[in-house]
């Protein structure tokens, strides 16, 4: 079964027969082709052209992050499903003012319903929810009257802001308070697991639209433009409660993240090099875990974003009206 390959150490990245080779300080490590979905690299990272020309033959994206985590960019190889009729499609959809507000309120929608499955699971188990969930229920009525993207995204951000403030009932751990998101640089270390999670998430999806015929450079809610990517940032929306908040609650509330994880300093916090290891470790175990769907019985997480490439492939082929995914637990 292929697998993410993360380097976190400064080395070397070679191709070595029909194998890669990771050179670093703890010594050099035979990593066989076939066992790698995608590389995320977090340290200072040497790599050939012969390297790259392998990995493309191979189909394997590399995604690169700076010293704080953050995504700085990636090695996209050359698409081998990409077709210029799925290309046409897609930008038809964005350049029609209504079929593009279909698709971005329909990513809001899956957003903001998982943030409510988020809020009604703790709120059973006893945390006090309900005025939360009532406020942004709410403002999620908006959503439906809506007629620009910029509208769209203020009322995204009102329920966003809304959800957050709930983090401290959610998260009641020593050290550990969350006043308002902050992103470039994270003030604290809530938002420093927020940011890096994204991080995380933004890649995942990217890699994931990469092996169906969509091009992640046409996005709905995202904008269009400047940036390289924003398919993966359109999808990661619906996705983002259900993995990188529920990473975030069960590290803090099980007690295996603690503010000796964290570098930080007057005005921003980063996740150390343990405390990054310990995050992508539950990150990764929540995507390959299992849950059962109503219509494909039981499907990982990691799979249910493939899914949502498809579903928007056979809306944009007038199979199927695309319908977020939503968790049902």
């Amino acid at each position: 079964m292929k697998k993410p390959l993360y380097i976190f150490s400064s080395g070397r990245l070679e191709r070595r027969e029909n194998t890669l080779s990771l050179e670093t300080q703890e010594g050099r490590k035979v990593i066989p082709i076939n066992s790698v979905s995608e590389i995320k690299v977090f340290g200072e990272l040497d790599i050939n052209k012969r390297a790259l020309e392998f990995l493309t033959r191979n189909q394997i994206p590399v995604h690169f992050f700076n010293h704080y985590g953050y995504y700085i960019g990636s090695f996209y190889p050359r698409e081998a499903l990409n077709s210029g009729f799925i290309i046409l499609k897609q930008a038809e959809h964005y350049l029609d003012r209504e079929k593009r507000m279909y698709l971005a309120k329909g990513f809001v929608a899956g957003a903001v319903n998982n943030i409510l499955k988020n809020l009604e699971y703790y709120r059973r188990k006893g945390k006090d929810l309900k005025e939360t969930i009532s406020s942004i229920e709410e403002k999620f009525k908006a959503v439906s009257s809506v007629d620009s993207i910029a509208e769209l995204m203020q009322v995204e951000g009102e329920i966003r802001k809304t959800y957050y403030e709930s983090f401290n009932l959610i998260i009641q751990v020593e050290g550990f308070y969350f006043d308002k998101r902050t992103k470039r640089p994270p003030e604290n270390p809530i938002n420093a697991l927020i940011s890096f999670g994204n991080s995380l998430l933004y890649t995942t999806v990217l890699s994931e639209i990469y092996r169906t015929h969509l091009d992640p450079r046409i996005g709905y809610l995202h904008e269009t433009n400047q940036r390289s990517f924003s398919l993966n940032l359109d999808i990661s929306e619906v996705f983002k409660p259900v993995i990188v908040d529920r990473v975030i609650f069960s590290l803090l509330n099980k007690g295996q993240m603690q503010l000796k994880h964290f570098d930080s300093d007057v005005g921003f916090s980063y996740l150390n090099d343990k405390g990054r290891s310990i995050f992508v470790k539950e990150f990764e175990d929540k995507l390959n875990t299992t849950i059962k769907h109503r219509n494909l019985g039981n499907v990982s997480y990691r799979r249910l974003m493939r899914i949502e490439c498809y579903k928007l492939y056979k809306h944009f082929m007038d199979e199927e009206i695309y319908k977020p995914f939503v968790g049902e637990w």
